[in-house]
């Protein structure tokens, strides 16, 4: 027992240096921050006044030659209710939930501050959050933007106690009540209180009071347009807290409960045109990157990615509230010649289909996405057919996550594989996908229709794909798409069936849009959107492009490129009759039964996808890839790119015209012996080359399991040489090296 309990002390006395000395590399951090912003804080409360805490400002955006596209400001009453005006059960109803010392406190909560400090030592930083007071909330909603959580969390603590100093308790509540957040754009009491239920602030019940206060909390998640339900715990808890501080009795609390609930039945403004919905859905994202959120596109679980997209809906809705009253201008790439060409290249295709479903929407619809490949920004953009004037209340370029179909090959199939050296001349198998689904284990060693991996993309042979993904690894072709910014890429989807488009969700135009400009690019990525300039209220500069990666490597790129030309000139592409000078490459998409069609295709300037078929899936005969999709594709793309300069794809690396290090100066397609060209002398030892390569990695490296990944890549190689001598010697070689390295 004695050393139990010795033990036990010795752990408290670990447990508490380790702290100290956290402690103290966390103050020795935290101090500096501290000094500055207290500086700050002090000459920023400093000048302020009243007006600084009323939302009232109008965001605007504007196209890229300068035409306002839209204003965004809140919607409800805009009247300021003064500290005398607000109902008390509204000020009661917040103490109550949120800030029980309100009316004590210098601005912080020093117990829930040393609570948080703990948390944050404990946990290595990864936890700072909680103990907000009423007053750091509202110096968080219109002092503190755009920071990370810890110097967020200090800054919140600096301007709190400066605001305690200038204002008082009625004051900063009265601020705090008018500036809180009901969802659909509701800022303050008034403004939620004529909104949902079509009432002054001073006429709502007990009941509606409690309701109302229960929003702020998770305005998205309470929105009683889309989820009236959910507030009601919410307000039960509200008006128990309100009983448990004597500021209702419970005779009051139990009525408020019995009484019934009717909203108004006022819906939201739509925004009536697709590119404003984009350009604003960009500038929320773009806000929320400022604001520390953290987007993620890989996840362990179907857990794991259900509740990222809980709190990615949260936080897009919090700041969605803050751009429309946050008084910014907002420059884009968005064209209007550009969109009124995309547009009638859709509601054209589609014409001949007039379903309507029981909204008065055509029940056939499209949605494409053009990017231009030297800005990498988006500069149309279409999310359905033209309406005859009605709200669109979806834009299906970007908000649709549809199934791609082929389109999806070149991406997580095609180029994976030339980047473990296939190139479009090795043999690839066409098995049967009906039989691999009964039987996936043995995959690999299923015979087929042998052909090129040219001829597999051009003729979109699913069989090829789907043996090739599954060599290759479903976990090696989707990190591409995760790479790039897929944001629906999901654990149930690391199957072979994703090879031929098969995902849970799908993909949007902008994503594979933004993925074939990747390609055009030389590899090189960067998030699309189309923005160039967002200044605050202040008039300061927000944005800086986002910063590009290489995804793909150049060579092999180029080489698909010169792969998808083929696709349009004699492959499933080629009815679509493409008559330009311009080059053009792309890739077709049919999902089963038809009922999803894509195109997306790149030229020297431009990227576009397009999809076409029904919001809820449907069979639609004669919809594949090459037909309308394609027709809308070939529509926009041969008029954008009349007065192009660029008529060709610029090619850098010289691999789409061999390597001709073997056998110099001859002719690709002379024959050695019969059947074997120059072309495949020079292929079948290039590959060699890069065997050989291999092998010395091998030998230096010390790590086995990166010596396994050099010799399992160098296997695959091997299989890729054509002539029988060469292959059967490298094969050989490679069981040396077996037996040298990996044999105990």
């Amino acid at each position: 027992m004695k050393l139990i309990k010795r033990i036990f002390k010795i752990l408290i006395i670990l447990f508490i240096a380790a702290l100290l000395v956290l402690g103290g590399a966390v103050i020795y951090k935290i101090y500096p921050m501290y000094k500055e912003y207290s500086q700050e804080a002090k000459r920023v409360v400093e000048e302020s006044n009243t007006n600084t805490f009323k939302r009232n400002l109008t965001s605007y955006f504007y196209d890229d030659e300068g035409s306002l596209l839209t204003e965004l400001s809140g919607n409800g009453s805009k009247i300021y209710l003064t500290f005398d005006e607000i109902p008390a059960d509204v000020i009661n109803a917040f103490i109550a939930v949120e800030d029980r010392s309100f009316w004590e406190h210098k601005g912080i909560d020093l117990k829930g501050i040393v609570r948080v400090g703990v948390e944050y030592v404990t946990s290595k930083g990864e936890k700072v959050h909680g103990a907000s007071t009423i007053t750091q909330q509202l110096v968080r909603n219109v002092f503190i933007t755009k920071e990370v959580t810890l110097e967020r969390k200090i800054k919140e603590i600096c301007y709190a106690l400066e605001v305690e100093k200038k204002y008082s308790k009625e004051e900063i509540i009265e601020f705090y009540i008018n500036n809180i957040y009901f969802a659909n754009n509701c800022y303050g009491i008034e403004a939620a209180a004529q909104f949902y239920f079509n009432k002054p602030a001073s006429e709502l019940s007990l009941n509606e009071t409690a309701y109302l206060c229960a929003i702020p909390n998770s305005p998205s998640y309470y929105d009683p347009l889309k989820n009236s339900s959910n507030a009601l715990p919410r307000r039960d808890k509200v008006l128990k807290d309100m009983q448990e501080c004597s500021m209702i009795t419970e005779t009051r609390r139990i009525q408020a409960l019995k009484e019934d609930l009717v909203l108004n039945e006022k819906q939201p403004v739509e925004i009536k045109d697709y590119e404003t919905t984009y350009a604003i859905d960009c500038a929320i994202r773009y806000l929320m990157k400022l604001d520390g959120f953290l987007f993620r596109y890989s996840f362990g679980t179907m857990e794991d990615y259900n509740f990222y997209m809980e709190t990615y809906n949260q936080a897009y809705e919090r700041i969605r509230a803050e751009l429309y009253t946050g008084g910014y201008v907002i420059q884009t790439t968005l064209n209007k010649e550009k969109q009124r060409l995309l547009q009638e290249s859709v509601d054209n295709a589609l014409a001949f289909d007039e379903e309507m479903t029981e909204n008065g929407q055509f029940a056939l619809q499209g949605a494409a996405t053009v990017i231009n490949n030297e800005t990498g920004k988006v500069e149309a953009i279409v999310g359905g057919r033209t309406q005859g004037g009605s709200s669109y209340t979806l834009n299906r370029a970007y908000q649709s996550y549809r199934q791609p179909g082929s389109s999806i090959k070149p991406l997580i199939v095609y180029l994976p594989a030339l980047e473990r050296g296939y190139t479009d001349r090795s043999t690839v198998t066409e098995i049967n996908v009906e039989k691999a689904k009964e039987e996936p284990e043995k995959v690999l060693e299923m015979y087929g229709a042998k052909m090129t991996l040219r001829s597999a993309v051009e003729n979109s042979k699913n069989g090829a794909a789907w043996r090739l993904f599954c060599e290759i690894t479903p976990e090696i072709g989707l990190s591409y798409l995760q790479e790039m910014g897929f944001a629906r890429v999901v654990p149930d989807d690391f199957y072979p069936a994703a090879s031929l488009g098969g995902f849970t969700y799908g993909v949007t135009t902008v994503e594979m849009a933004n993925a074939y400009s990747c390609v055009a690019n030389h590899g090189q990525f960067q998030q699309t959107d189309c923005i160039v300039s967002i200044l605050d209220k202040y008039g300061e500069e927000l944005y800086e492009p986002y910063e590009t990666r290489q995804v793909y490597a150049p060579e092999q790129t180029e080489l698909m490129i010169d792969i998808l030309k083929g696709v349009i000139k004699r492959g499933t592409a080629r009815n679509m009759g493409w008559k330009s000078t311009v080059e053009a490459a792309g890739k077709t998409g049919t999902t089963n039964n038809s009922k999803d069609g894509w195109f997306v295709g790149i030229t020297p300037d431009y990227a576009m996808a397009v999809w076409v078929g029904y919001d809820m899936p449907r069979e639609l005969s004669n919809l594949y890839g090459g037909s309308y999709p394609a027709r809308i594709w070939k529509d926009a793309m041969e008029v954008l790119v009349e007065n192009t300069e660029r008529e060709r794809f610029e090619i850098t690396t010289g691999i789409v015209n061999g390597d001709e290090k073997y056998y110099p100066g001859r002719d690709g397609s002379e024959e050695i012996s019969p059947g074997y060209t120059v072309q495949n002398y020079r292929d079948d030892h290039a590959l060699a080359d890069r065997i050989e390569s291999l092998i010395r990695q091998i030998s230096q490296e010390t790590d086995r399991e990166q010596q396994e990944a050099y010799y399992e890549q160098a296997k695959v190689l091997a299989e890729q040489i054509y002539g029988q001598t060469l292959k059967g010697a490298q094969r050989q070689r490679l069981e040396e090296v077996y037996n040298m390295y990996f044999l105990d």
